[in-house]
């Protein structure tokens, strides 16, 4: 499996470098900025491209580590060279290979979408954790079980989805990942309201942080539960929605309760929470 790259960034040279590192053929780069394709090219060792075309002939499979934004431009483009026999993935979390790759089926390749479940940040270093994380794959039947086996020589765990799921997936990992902020945010807005400076707010729930991210981990949400909505604790929970400055700051902590709620629920299924319940309701009526 002779492997090329079309763009040449961050993930770019970490899946080349994860890859080659593993024993995978890589055989190069092309980017409309040279200097990438040859840093990148340098990086792993292999060859760097002024020609797309030169780079598709040579290559079994080519992974267009671009902007997700144009990907399927970059593949309207790839069908002017022949990609019969050949694989072509791209590594964006919300599309599938058929949404990002239109009428692949009559240019005679397959498509794939190999997304690592892991914030790529560093061209570099970010290499080094990607043994160690999550890859969820998706397209064509004919060779998804290689990647999925090839993925996992290489050390991460891989989950193959259906395509029609590619979207719900993504919302799965911005939900983990870019919502987690959010609501760190609206603490750190609460505990400004309440005289601490913003660096001493984000020093103060450090700790909790971590400690609960690894109970999550560790534990699962529900083992790692704590708090009001864990001891059905209705008017510790009515106090706080009282608190709030703002309606949105309540209308926030009132929905993410509500979820909590089911977890609160699973761990502890012999309790009634109904009266948690009409309390998170109740002003919403």
């Amino acid at each position: 499996m002779r492997i090329g790259f079309i763009g040449a960034g961050k993930v770019g040279f970490s899946l080349g470098k994860l890859f080659a590192m593993g024993g995978l053929d890589v055989i190069g780069y092309y980017s409309r900025h040279i200097q990438s394709a040859e840093a990148a090219a340098k990086f792993t060792e292999s060859k760097c491209y002024d020609d797309p075309g030169r780079l598709v002939g040579d290559c079994d499979a080519v992974f267009l580590t671009v902007s997700d934004g144009v990907i399927t431009e970059v593949f309207e483009k790839l069908k002017d060279y022949d990609l019969k026999g050949r694989q072509i993935c791209h590594c964006c979390g919300s599309m599938s290979a058929q949404e990002a790759f239109p009428g692949i089926g009559q240019t005679g390749a397959e498509g794939y979408s190999i997304h690592p479940l892991f914030p790529v940040s560093d061209r570099y270093a970010s290499y080094r954790e990607l043994k160690d994380a999550f890859f969820c794959i998706e397209g064509s039947a004919a060779h998804l079980n290689d990647w999925k086996e090839r993925l996992q020589s290489l050390g991460p765990r891989v989950q193959a989805i259906p395509s029609g799921q590619k979207v719900l997936y993504h919302a799965a990992c911005a939900i983990a990942s870019n919502l987690v902020c959010a609501l760190v945010q609206e603490s750190l807005d609460l505990l400004e309201d309440c005289g601490f400076t913003r660096t001493y707010a984000l020093q103060a729930i450090t700790p909790l942080l971590r400690s609960n991210m690894e109970h999550i981990i560790s534990h699962g949400p529900a083992g790692a539960l704590t708090g009001p909505m864990e001891r059905n604790d209705v008017e510790t929970v009515r106090k706080h929605l009282g608190a709030f400055p703002t309606a949105k700051d309540q209308a926030l902590y009132r929905e993410v309760s509500k979820k909590l709620l089911e977890t609160a629920q699973e761990k502890h299924p012999d309790t009634d929470y109904t009266d948690m319940k009409k309390v998170l309701e109740k002003e919403a009526e």
